[in-house]
């Protein structure tokens, strides 16, 4: 009999968790179906390939997401219909777009996450961005998430802000980074500076405390030659970009 309720309790569960990945992702094909999309941004659907990367990052409805440097709101547009029900979207750093499109209206749903002490400037002789401090005034996030822009930060920023998330993540929580691919120990040029060593990556956000999960070759390009600068027409909407996924133990 114990053995009869072990496997119907295995049973259950795994269609409990069939079904949260089927309800995410039917709500992410209605968010890209929606009307309020541009035609700018449903053209990089297809390279993107949202519903696959957020499936891989383990995205689910009820979860708090913080996303990293939103920019435009590309992603933000996908998850903040997703989580408006039973959870959260949350955006911090270079966040000037999403307020400014819920000045508008839009986004009313989203929380903008105050920095404490985080000030950004260029950094001194470089074309990347450096904070001395950095205190994300959040907590208890289950997924944070950052698509193309570590590479805007200097080493000693990136680090600061690895272990922000570290801290406001809940244990166990997920860490899920996409950027541009760069050949392994390569230092910068006028070229690749907008590209990272993914090995890098992995050593850095590992040295905040973070533990490796996995990696995903969704957005693999083999003819990327890891050369030109990522927005020249020859490669630009079709660089090599390495997808990452990180957990706190």
């Amino acid at each position: 009999m114990r053995r009869i309720l072990v496997s119907l309790f295995i049973a259950s569960a795994t269609l409990l968790g069939t079904s949260a990945v089927a309800d995410v992702e039917e709500k992410l094909t209605a968010a890209m179906a929606a009307e309020t999309r541009s035609d700018k941004d449903r053209a990089r659907d297809a390279n993107r390939r949202p519903i696959e990367t957020l499936k891989f990052f383990g995205l689910k409805e009820d979860m708090r997401v913080l996303e990293l440097l939103p920019g435009g709101g590309w992603y933000s547009n996908l998850l903040a219909p997703v989580l408006a029900e039973d959870g959260k979207l949350l955006v911090a750093v270079g966040t000037q777009g999403i307020e400014k499109m819920q000045s508008a209206g839009a986004f009313a749903d989203v929380e903008v996450v105050e920095i404490e002490d985080g000030e950004f400037g260029r950094a001194e002789g470089s074309k990347r961005y450096h904070v001395e401090k950095m205190k994300l005034k959040t907590k208890n996030i289950d997924l944070a998430l950052t698509f193309r822009n570590l590479h805007n930060l200097d080493a000693e920023t990136r680090d600061l802000l690895n272990r922000e998330v570290f801290r406001v993540l809940r244990k166990g929580g997920l860490y899920g980074v996409i950027d541009h691919t760069r050949r392994h120990m390569q230092s910068d040029n006028d070229e690749n500076w907008r590209r990272m060593d993914p090995v890098q990556m992995i050593k850095e956000i590992e040295a905040a405390g973070f533990k490796f999960v996995d990696q995903s070759d969704l957005h693999y390009r083999y003819d990327d030659d890891l050369v030109y600068e990522v927005g020249r027409r020859s490669v630009s909407g079709n660089t090599d970009r390495f997808t990452l996924l990180f957990k706190k133990p």
